[in-house]
């Protein structure tokens, strides 16, 4: 079963789903987007639909990602991962408590958290069993209303003080995600800049992936 790793290359590109799919017609871009380049992971993020719609995705979807050694993970549903034969769950603050997430799935799959700009939250969701914590919003985003965005020094001060990966999200493009990538994210979770890239969603994997290696690289 594929695991969300963080890999010898630093820094690594997160897929999440767009919000509203079909999965057939979905399961040709994501095989491509996946293809083209480096990626860590796909969650599947599914807005207003029911567990049916829930299991139909995942079924067309998960086979298309751990096919390919990329763990699969599913946003908020963290009941039904271990049912779908999934790898892990992504919860937020307003969604499944981590500590419950953690016990339906077991100690083995992967749990992320978000944090949005809260220290305390990411040291609690820690010690509640994350395998990594996702702080945003950095930018203004096309997926959920940004009212304030936060500064990627938290990044830097978490890499410095907790082994726990962190995950940046929001807005983030190969234009703008060299400030995070610097100071030590160890994934890019992003949405708009690959599914809405002007050539193909290949593409767009292909443009961050070079933009984090400038980054490290220090241009």
């Amino acid at each position: 079963m594929p695991t969300m790793t963080t890999g010898d290359q630093g820094c690594r590109v997160y897929l999440i789903t767009p919000p509203k799919l079909d999965p057939v017609s979905f399961a040709d871009k994501l095989a491509a987007a996946l293809d083209a380049d480096d990626v860590a992971a796909v969650q599947l993020r599914l807005k207003d639909v029911d567990d049916d719609a829930w299991r139909r995705a995942i079924d067309v979807l998960r086979p298309v990602t751990q096919a390919r050694e990329v763990a699969f993970l599913l946003n908020d549903r963290a009941d039904l991962v271990v049912a779908t034969g999934c790898d892990g769950a992504h919860v937020g603050q307003d969604d499944m408590p981590a500590a419950e997430a953690r016990r339906l799935m077991g100690p083995d799959l992967t749990l992320g958290v978000t944090c949005k700009g809260s220290r305390d939250l990411a040291m609690r969701a820690g010690e509640d069993g994350a395998d990594y914590v996702a702080f945003g919003a950095f930018f203004p985003s096309g997926t959920k209303d940004v009212t304030n965005t936060i500064d990627p020094e938290i990044l830097a001060w978490w890499s410095e003080m907790m082994e726990l990966p962190s995950c940046a999200i929001g807005g983030i493009t190969p234009e703008n995600c060299g400030p995070l990538v610097r100071a030590g994210t160890d994934f890019l979770a992003v949405v708009g800049c690959i599914w809405n890239h002007p050539d193909s969603p290949a593409a767009g994997v292909k443009a961050l992936n070079a933009a984090i290696r400038r980054a490290r690289s220090g241009a």
